[in-house]
C-alpha cells in the first residue's frame, strides 16, 4: 500500500484546505476545532521539551569541554557559525521584510503580546522567575530557558555520581519528548487544514488578500534562501579558506554526497555516517575528529534552522503587523540560538522548536499556519547547510589541530 511522505500529506492538506475554506466558508465550524487542537498540542511539548533540551545540551557541553582543547574549540566554533547565520537572517529579513503589507486580515487578533510593550530594564528582571512553578505554567519562556541553563550547569558542577544520574534522567526525558513530538508531527497534515481553513474562509471572496499571501511568502522563502545562500557560500568558505587554511573549493566538492542526501532527506542524523565518510575519506580528517565533532554538530550545530527560525518568527510578526524593537529582535536571536541546539536532526522539528521561539517574544503560535505551506522546500535547504556547516567545523578543527588534509 502506498504511503504517502508527510510532506506530501502537508501539501494536500494545504490545498484541500484552500479549496473548501474558500468555496465553502461555513465548514470552519466543522474544521477550525482541529487548527486549535494542534496548536495546544504544540503548546503542551514547549516547557517539556525546552527544559529537558536545553539542560542535556549545557550538561553535554559541560562535559565536550571536559575533553579539553578539542571541546573548546568545537564549541565555540558552533556558537560562532549558528550566532552568524542567525544574524545573517536577521539581516535579511529586516531589508526585504517579507511579512509588511500582507494584508491578512490579522492585526485585529493581537492584542497583548507580553514583550512588545515591556522595556529592556523589565524584560531583564523578569528573566529571572519569583516562582519558578508560575513561569512554568504560564510558558514564560525566558525565565524558563534561564533556568534550565543555570540547572544544565550545575549539574556539570556536583559529584559524578549525581551527575550521570540526572544527565541520564534528563536525557532520557528529552528522548521521550522527541518521541511525543513525532507523534503530534503526524496530525501536522489535520492541523494544518483546519488552521488554513478558517484563514482562508476569513479571507474568502477577497482573492486581493489570497494573492497577498502567496506574493509575500514567495518573498519570505526568498528571502531565506538568500540568507542561508550568503551563510554557506561565503561565511563558511571564508572560514574554511581563512581560518582552516584550505580550499573550500575542493573542500564543496568533497562533500556533494553528504549534501545532496542531505537535502534529499532533510535529517542531518540519517546524513551522518555518509558525512563522517566523506569527511575522512575525501577530505583526509583523522577518526578522532570526525567521530567527536561530527556527531555533536548533527546534535548541536543547526546554522540553517537557527536562520529559518530567525526569518520565520519576523516574518510572523510582520504579517501580524508588529514592529519588532531591537530587544524583541535580540531576544529572537538569542531564543533562535537555543532552539537551534535543542532541535533534533529529524524532518519537521524545526516547526516544533519555532513555536518555543515565537513564544519567547510572546508571538501566536497560529502564525506557524502562514508558513507551513512551504516549509518542505526550506527543510531541505535548510538542512543541508547545516550538514555542511558541520564539515566545515571538522575540517577547520583537524587543520587547527595540525593534521594534514587532502583538499589543501
Amino acid at each position: 500500500m502506498l504511503k504517502l511522505k508527510l510532506h506530501w500529506q502537508i501539501l494536500i492538506s494545504m490545498i484541500a484546505a484552500i479549496i473548501c475554506g474558500f468555496f465553502f466558508p461555513s465548514t470552519v465550524a466543522y474544521t477550525s476545532w482541529m487548527g486549535e487542537l494542534f496548536i495546544r498540542a504544540l503548546k503542551m511539548l514547549i516547557v517539556p521539551l525546552i527544559l529537558s533540551s536545553i539542560i542535556t545540551g549545557v550538561a553535554n557541553i559541560g562535559n565536550a569541554e571536559n575533553l579539553g582543547r578539542l571541546g573548546f574549540k568545537t564549541m565555540s566554533y558552533y556558537i560562532i557559525t549558528s550566532l552568524l547565520a542567525i544574524l545573517t537572517g536577521l539581516f535579511f529579513v529586516n531589508l526585504f521584510k517579507p511579512g509588511v503589507g500582507a494584508d491578512l486580515g490579522l492585526k485585529e487578533s493581537v492584542t497583548n503580546l507580553g514583550l512588545v510593550n515591556q522595556s529592556f530594564v523589565e524584560t531583564l528582571i523578569k528573566i529571572v522567575p519569583d516562582n519558578l512553578f508560575k513561569a512554568f505554567s504560564e510558558g514564560e519562556m525566558l525565565s524558563i530557558i534561564f533556568f534550565s541553563i543555570l540547572f544544565g550547569y550545575f549539574i556539570c558542577k556536583i559529584e559524578i555520581k549525581q551527575k550521570v544520574l540526572l544527565t541520564d534522567f534528563f536525557n532520557a526525558i528529552f528522548e521521550i519528548m522527541m518521541k511525543i513530538t513525532l507523534f503530534i508531527i503526524k496530525f501536522t497534515p489535520l492541523g494544518v487544514f483546519g488552521i488554513v481553513v478558517k484563514l482562508t474562509a476569513e479571507q474568502a471572496g477577497d482573492t486581493e488578500k489570497l494573492v497577498s499571501l502567496v506574493s509575500h511568502l514567495g518573498i519570505y522563502m526568498a528571502t531565506i534562501l538568500i540568507g542561508l545562500i550568503v551563510h554557506s557560500g561565503i561565511t563558511l568558505l571564508l572560514l574554511v579558506k581563512f581560518v582552516g587554511r584550505v580550499n573550500p573549493f575542493k573542500h564543496l566538492k568533497a562533500m556533494s554526497a553528504p549534501l545532496l542526501t542531505a537535502f534529499s532527506t532533510s535529517s542531518s542524523n540519517a546524513t551522518l555516517p555518509l558525512t563522517m565518510e566523506a569527511v575522512e575519506i575525501n577530505a583526509g580528517v583523522s577518526n578522532k575528529i570526525t567521530s567527536f565533532v561530527l556527531p555533536l554538530g548533527a546534535t548541536i550545530n543547526m546554522d540553517g534552522t537557527a536562520l529559518y527560525e530567525c526569518v520565520a518568527a519576523m516574518f510572523i510578526a510582520q504579517a501580524y503587523g508588529i514592529e519588532m524593537s531591537a530587544l524583541q529582535q535580540g531576544i529572537i536571536v538569542f531564543t533562535a540560538l537555543l532552539a537551534s541546539i535543542g532541535a533534533a536532526g529529524i524532518p519537521m522539528a524545526g516547526i516544533v522548536m519555532m513555536s518555543i521561539v515565537l513564544s519567547a517574544v510572546g508571538l501566536p503560535l497560529e502564525g506557524i499556519g502562514l508558513i507551513l505551506a512551504v516549509d518542505r522546500i526550506l527543510d531541505m535547504c535548510r538542512t543541508t547547510i547545516n550538514v555542511f556547516s558541520d564539515t566545515c567545523g571538522a575540517v577547520i578543527i583537524a587543520k587547527s589541530e595540525g593534521e594534514t588534509l587532502l583538499i589543501e
